[in-house]
């Protein structure tokens, strides 16, 4: 039995390690991903110095990066200030005796993925300009993930409450929120379990500009119409 557990444990413990294992390993990975966040951003002003560079002596290359920047703003790739709506969506909290009331699971008590992307739909849906969740400014192509109760947005965790804010019309984006079908649903969820939910607006928020990777994987080239020939 001694040699078995010697060999087991390669002279490491054999007691149960794996969350703080896990913990270590989500540490490490964010800060790995914000390095690379840096070295990206580093080289993708570097790029964008020598693209300069090359248009005082190409009138193509200098149409090319005037184009770019045209579309740059409404992509979301600078700063964006503006009338903003603030949404705020969190956890219920535990009941004091730690019972869950009987038919409630774990699962009602936390915000979850389809929760956070109602919210953003909604904001879009809303005619939003612009929209930032958490400190990061998302777009069309950004991808909400929530792993328990955390978030996972462009390679960093969160940990609730989650706050995406939107800049646009105030009274069209508080419009769409309250038109939403699946933030009704949400709402439900506050009045019965004490979810977090709450909606400000604010006269002028400062969104920073996107930052993450924008290399498409899978594209494809919408067919045109007739019309569009001309026929």
């Amino acid at each position: 039995m001694f040699a078995a557990s010697a060999s087991t444990a390669r002279g490491t413990s054999l007691r149960d390690e794996g969350r703080t294992r896990i913990t270590e390993l989500i540490a490490s990975e964010q800060r790995r991903t914000h390095r690379e966040r840096d070295d990206y951003q580093r080289l993708r002003r570097e790029v964008d110095g020598i693209s300069r560079e090359a248009g005082r002596h190409d009138a193509r290359v200098k149409n090319a990066q005037a184009n770019a920047d045209r579309l740059a703003q409404r992509s979301g790739f600078t700063p964006l200030k503006g009338p903003a709506v603030r949404v705020a969506l969190n956890d219920a909290p535990l009941p004091k005796s730690g019972d869950l009331p009987r038919g409630v699971g774990p699962d009602d008590l936390v915000v979850h993925q389809a929760d956070v992307q109602a919210v953003v739909n909604a904001l879009w849906a809303g005619g939003a300009e612009g929209m930032q969740i958490m400190d990061q400014r998302v777009i069309s192509t950004s991808a909400v993930r929530c792993v328990g109760n955390t978030l996972i947005l462009q390679g960093v965790v969160y940990s609730p409450p989650f706050r995406i804010t939107a800049v646009g019309d105030p009274a069209r984006l508080r419009a769409a929120l309250d038109a939403s079908p699946e933030i009704a649903i949400y709402r439900k969820y506050v009045h019965e379990y004490g979810l977090g939910y709450s909606v400000r607006t604010d006269d002028q928020a400062d969104l920073p500009p996107y930052t993450g990777n924008v290399t498409m994987n899978h594209a494809r080239v919408p067919e045109r119409s007739t019309q569009d020939d001309g026929d």
